[in-house]
């Protein structure tokens, strides 16, 4: 394998923070690397460092002779009066790239070339510049963050571009998915070191978890091996001979090991004071368009108890208006929503909040509340909110100002949590949030004793939180789905299959048509099987609803909610699969 970049005992710090130390890895030709990292601890510096925009404090960076790479920015910076094409090619555009750009642009969905790029929005122009990036074709391509700004249809496409050929990438990006099926090494910086993975993101966590496993063993019998030597050294020993000593400088390296500070797992946050009645939101057939832009019409909605609902659809079709207009904010063209008395809306945007520079971390938190009741007698105060989202008790009392782009988000969504909503909507809240902090983030989610509604992106964090799905497809047209995202893209496939081979069937006569339809056609046994599905989902659903209830009723006995916490798991794997297998019969009823 030829070696694109060799780094060496590389070291970076700001002052007295100390980003990383003496790390040391190597890309290879056709080496599709993820390096992966907490907000805040030097992924975007060190992609800096590589692209020679920031120095660094000792080590050696060698890239191959006359190696073309290409760097993805977070935020990219344009001329805001040079044209879309120009920015591609920087003025240099030819026929043959000049048609190509079009066809990568087009699947960015930009689609106006001549187009100002001070025109465009910010994940506009960070879909130019990915395009831009692709288009020069770098021996090397170091992305940050390139799926920010992409809807599912274009993550895909990437996905499968990158995926392709023998391109030679490192990236930043939180998308698990995305780390999964394109890339075949993952480097992780933790604790100021850098860890090499050869695999992809399901190997990774694997090996991770095994190596934590040893490294607090390790911990664990330095620090009874440390307890003896401390008792030998507070002896005090009055002549010291070379044996001595050398047991003395043991001992000093022994209690290094033994002082390490391991980052333990937060325990799961679950709160059981959180109520909201059984009228939940209603929305009586409303519609709204925007121009000739229609987002929905006549569109019906009635929201269950406890219902964990993601939203997807491509970038424009109507998902963060519709949010709005069940906040309240964009109003509706016709009909209205109907909105329980006791919901209590938490809403986390995609603007975010802006905050005070000046500020100390807790005290943002503490001005909106001192403590969040969690039932029976619990509390969580503000700063034990910011240690579960991973806000250390020094970086709690440092100023805003000091905080990454991904701290701040983090530092948001503690803000939206804290006002202790019993409904949650949450705007794309993945975005810039490192992966440890979204595995929380999951938890407390899969936990939450309220209702959810998310908008995301990830397909990963679709995957664990929600239960239910609303796909927008443009032009007023939603699909009501029973399950995660998953399953809607296996059910998407099994239809889009069916409709094809529908196709290619023979369609020459009228006889050969009606014998084509007829196959289609539901069995008296599959009508007799819908319908018993029906109502077999309709009880399993109200019996799923009643054991949640009874779960956050706080009245239940412990054996009865140590068996309904396990019928729970059994009642939601027999609705998927009736969920399903209706999905089938119905599509072929229709």
């Amino acid at each position: 394998m030829v070696p694109y970049l060799d780094v060496q005992h590389l070291s970076k710090s700001f002052g007295a923070l100390q980003l990383f130390r003496d790390i040391s890895f190597s890309i290879g030709e056709g080496q599709k690397v993820g390096l992966i990292a907490k907000n805040g601890t030097g992924k975007s510096t060190l992609l800096s460092i590589l692209s020679g925009k920031e120095g660094y404090d000792s080590g050696s960076i060698v890239f191959r002779r006359d190696l073309k790479v290409g760097m993805l920015e977070q935020s990219p910076e344009f001329d805001p009066d040079e044209s879309v094409l120009d920015a591609c090619f920087n003025h240099q555009g030819e026929d043959e790239k000049v048609l190509k750009a079009k066809q990568v642009l087009t699947q960015l969905k930009i689609r106006d070339l001549n187009q100002r790029m001070g025109e465009l929005s910010g994940g506009q122009q960070k879909r130019v510049a990915l395009a831009n990036v692709l288009l020069t074709e770098p021996d090397l391509l170091i992305l940050d963050e390139p799926t920010n700004h992409l809807d599912l249809e274009m993550i895909e496409w990437l996905e499968g571009y990158l995926a392709r050929g023998n391109k030679t990438l490192l990236m930043v990006t939180h998308d698990r998915f995305f780390l999964d099926r394109v890339c075949s090494v993952i480097l992780e910086l933790d604790d100021q070191t850098i860890y090499t993975y050869r695999g992809n993101y399901a190997y990774y966590l694997e090996k991770r978890q095994e190596r934590i496993d040893n490294r607090r063993a390790e911990v664990a019998r330095a620090n009874n091996l440390y307890r003896t030597e401390l008792e030998w050294m507070r002896r005090m020993p009055q002549a010291r001979g070379h044996k001595a000593r050398y047991r003395e400088e043991a001992f000093y390296e022994l209690e290094k090991v033994a002082k390490q500070r391991l980052e333990e797992r937060q325990l799961r946050l679950k709160a059981s004071n959180v109520y909201i009645g059984s009228k939940i939101f209603e929305c009586q057939y409303i519609s709204k368009k925007f121009d000739d832009v229609i987002i929905l019409k006549d569109f019906y909605y009635n929201f269950s108890r406890f219902e964990k609902m993601g939203i997807v659809g491509n970038n424009g079709t109507g998902k963060s208006t519709f949010i709005k207009m069940l906040l309240g904010q964009v109003p509706v063209d016709d009909g209205r929503i109907v909105i329980g008395e006791t919901v209590k809306f938490g809403y986390f945007s995609q603007e975010g909040l802006q905050f005070n520079e000046q500020e100390k971390v807790i005290d943002v938190i503490t001005k909106i509340a001192d403590y969040v009741d969690l039932g029976s007698g619990k509390k969580l105060s503000a700063s034990q909110l910011l240690q579960y989202f991973l806000f250390t008790p020094e970086q709690q009392y440092n100023y805003v100002y000091k905080l990454s782009g991904g701290e701040r988000r983090k530092l948001y969504l503690c803000t939206v949590l804290m006002q202790n909503p019993n409904f949650l909507v949450l705007d794309e809240p993945t975005n810039d949030l490192d992966i440890v902090t979204l595995q929380i983030l999951e938890e407390y989610l899969q936990d939450f004793p309220g209702c959810v509604i998310v908008v995301s992106h990830d397909r990963y964090f679709m995957d664990k939180v929600v239960d239910h799905l609303l796909v927008f497809k443009g032009q007023g047209e939603v699909k009501d789905f029973p399950g995660n995202y998953t399953q809607y893209r296996e059910w998407a496939n099994m239809v889009a299959d069916s409709s094809s081979s529908s196709k290619t069937s023979p369609t020459s006569n009228t006889k050969a048509n009606y014998r084509h339809e007829d196959r289609r056609r539901l069995s008296y046994k599959e009508k007799r099987e819908l319908e018993q599905l029906e109502k077999d989902i309709a009880a399993l659903e109200a019996e799923q609803h009643q054991i949640e209830e009874a779960l956050c009723g706080g009245t239940t006995s412990v054996e009865e909610i140590t068996t309904m916490s396990k019928r729970l798991p059994v009642l939601k794997d027999e609705l998927d699969e009736k969920s399903m297998r209706w999905l089938e019969l119905s599509e072929i009823e229709n």
